[in-house]
This record gives C-alpha cells, sequence and structure tokens, in this order.
C-alpha cells in the first residue's frame, strides 16, 4: 500500500495519464499511438513502465487490441479524474491572467436547454461578456459520470429521485409539465376533442425504456384502456423529437416550455390533451465536496434567476396543455308558453 501510495502522489505523470485515458477510448496501441503523436514502441513502453511502478497489469495485449482489467479500469478513472481537475485549473488561471470570467462546463438535459439556460447563458453574458460556457447534452445516466469525474462543473435537468446520493447536492428550481407535440398540419393538430386511443393509432416518439418518463407515459395509455404505440423511436434529444415527428408524422413529447418555443417558430403543433404524468422537478445538481469556480457560481445564480416566475417546485397545480375555445354548449329549447297578460290592478 505504501509503494502504491508513493507512486500515486509521486512518480505518477501527466503523460502517463493521458496515455492511460487514450488507451481506454482507443482500445488499440496503434490508434493511440497516432492520437498522440509519438510511436507504437514508445507506448507500448510506456504502458510497461507504468505497470512496473504500480506493479499490477492495467491492459492485456492481444492481436484485437487492449482491454483493461480491473487495475486498469480504477486507473483510468483516477487518470480522469485527476486530468479533469488540471484542465479546470488551468483554464480558471488562464482566465486571470488575460482578464477573461472563466469557463463553466454545464452538462444539460433538454428539458433545461430552452427557455432555462438559454436565459441563463443570457444573464451571465450581460455580467461577463468574455465568460466561456461548455454546454453538454445528455440525461442523467451520461452526465453524472462526468460531473464525478469533474469533467462537467454541474448538471441542469430532471432531479431524478433514483439518482440521489450522498456526494451530490440538489436544488429544485421549477416544476415542468410534459405537452404531445406533432407538426402542424398532422391529422390530430387543432383537433378540439383528442383521445388516448387516438395517439396509440400514431407512431410515436417516446424517452428511451430506461427512463421513468417513459413508464409514466406507457401508464397513461394504459389508464384509458389501450396498448402503447408499437411503431416508435425512442430519444432524450429534442431536436430528434421534432425531426421525426415531422418526418414520420409522429407523435412526440416534450417539456411545455420547449414545445410553446417549437410552435412559435412554426415548427410544431402542441396538442390540446393533458399528459397528466407526475414529474421531478428542473433543477441542478453539482458535487457536494467541490467548492465552484467563480464563473461556476455565476452561471448558477444565473440559473436561479431565470427561473423565477415559473411554477415553484412541489407547488405546480395541473396544468392543461392549451386548446382551442369551445363555443358554450346551447341551453336546450324549452316548450313555449303564451305570454301572459299583466293583471289590471284591482279597483
Amino acid at each position: 500500500m505504501a509503494q502504491l501510495d508513493r507512486v500515486l502522489r509521486s512518480n505518477i505523470k501527466l503523460r502517463h495519464l493521458q496515455l492511460l485515458v487514450a488507451l481506454d477510448q482507443f482500445r488499440h496501441l496503434g490508434r493511440t499511438s497516432e492520437f498522440l503523436s509519438v510511436s507504437q514502441p514508445a507506448v507500448s513502453r510506456m504502458l510497461t513502465e507504468i505497470e512496473a511502478m504500480l506493479g499490477q497489469v492495467l491492459f492485456m495485449r492481444s492481436t484485437r487490441g487492449t482491454e483493461p482489467t480491473q487495475a486498469g479500469v480504477a486507473m483510468v478513472r483516477f487518470a480522469r479524474s485527476v486530468l479533469a481537475q488540471y484542465e479546470r485549473t488551468r483554464d480558471e488561471i488562464a482566465a486571470l491572467e488575460s482578464g477573461a470570467a472563466g469557463r463553466v462546463r454545464v452538462g444539460a438535459m433538454g428539458v433545461a436547454l430552452s427557455p432555462l439556460l438559454a436565459d441563463a447563458v443570457d444573464l451571465l453574458k450581460r455580467h461577463s461578456a468574455r465568460a466561456t460556457v461548455l454546454v453538454e447534452t445528455g440525461d442523467l445516466t451520461n452526465l453524472l459520470p462526468k460531473l464525478r469525474l469533474g469533467e462537467i462543473d454541474l448538471f441542469v435537468g430532471r432531479l431524478e429521485p433514483g439518482y440521489a446520493a450522498p456526494d451530490l447536492t440538489t436544488e429544485a428550481l421549477y416544476d415542468e409539465p410534459m405537452v404531445a407535440v406533432v407538426a402542424p398540419g398532422h391529422p390530430l393538430a387543432g383537433r378540439r376533442k383528442l383521445s388516448w386511443p387516438q395517439l396509440a393509432a400514431m407512431p410515436c416518439v417516446m424517452p428511451p425504456p430506461w427512463a421513468s418518463l417513459r413508464v409514466k407515459l406507457e401508464q397513461q395509455f394504459y389508464r384509458y384502456g389501450v396498448q402503447p404505440p408499437e411503431d416508435i423511436i425512442e430519444s432524450w434529444s429534442y431536436q430528434a423529437v421534432a425531426g421525426f415527428v415531422r418526418r414520420r408524422g409522429a407523435v412526440g413529447f416534450m417539456a411545455e416550455s420547449a414545445a410553446r418555443e417549437f410552435e412559435q417558430a412554426g415548427t410544431l403543433s402542441v396538442l390540446g390533451l393533458a399528459v397528466e404524468v407526475e414529474l421531478p422537478a428542473v433543477g441542478i445538481i453539482a458535487l457536494r465536496d467541490v467548492v465552484p469556480t467563480a464563473v461556476s457560481e455565476q452561471l448558477m445564480h444565473c440559473l436561479r434567476r431565470a427561473a423565477k416566475g415559473r411554477p415553484s417546485p412541489g407547488k405546480a397545480e395541473p396544468r392543461q396543455p392549451a386548446s382551442p375555445r369551445r363555443a358554450a354548449p346551447e341551453k336546450p329549447a324549452s316548450p313555449r308558453v303564451a305570454p301572459r297578460k299583466p293583471a289590471s290592478p284591482r279597483r
């Protein structure tokens, strides 16, 4: 243990860590050497050097490529974390030297991209025009590992309770309902009365199977006595949803605020059908024991400001998607009665 501690603290260099990450990415000595612009024998010698220092085999070599061992997986995880912290510190110091406001890396779900994150970045730029915001999109499954490795500074999206952990802090900002969307001109667009059986007969763009929202949407179909659609495409991306909805005449589901922006642009039409599913609030996730940089703090403050005026988490009343106004129902005609003559005053 003492030898391993000494190696990790003193002997391992950044070039060693870069090699381990590259080997894990390419799983091939030749492609790794091309990426690092060194010879393949040099890559092989450096890997042997690292393994000798640690007293562990990190990658199994074969004619098909390289495969990390359990020790190799642990070292690659360590390497990614250290390199992410190195890049973060380098960028922060470089920003201070140049007079810029720094760089913040955000992982965002589609529900938070527009308008929340877009509005927050606008606010940030008004205060610090030279601040740089790097946005990486995805879901919690892909982005939380990047947050833990330090490859992103914060996550913005739905706060799924199943992903809560002691090493994370969460801050709910607002509730965001879902709506159903179709392309303008779709047979269901503009209909006054819509039902889930009508949606079940259409192609649909749905979230991936592992998403809690997918389960809740399928339960909506069962609730109204129909099977979920069989003709489906699965995607988290709102751009993909919008594209397939238009191309295939499908029905899609997305956050209401994003759907309204597509509708204002004339690319989608929001259906007048209530999507009554309980959804986690939209909010921020960060690492508990990591002190955020100044620009990260600024962006989180801007996210809070951009979220003001939206329904508070846990207090939002059920919202119905906008639908065309219906004419008031006519009252049934009452039988005609001959008008009575006013009684003459008694004398």
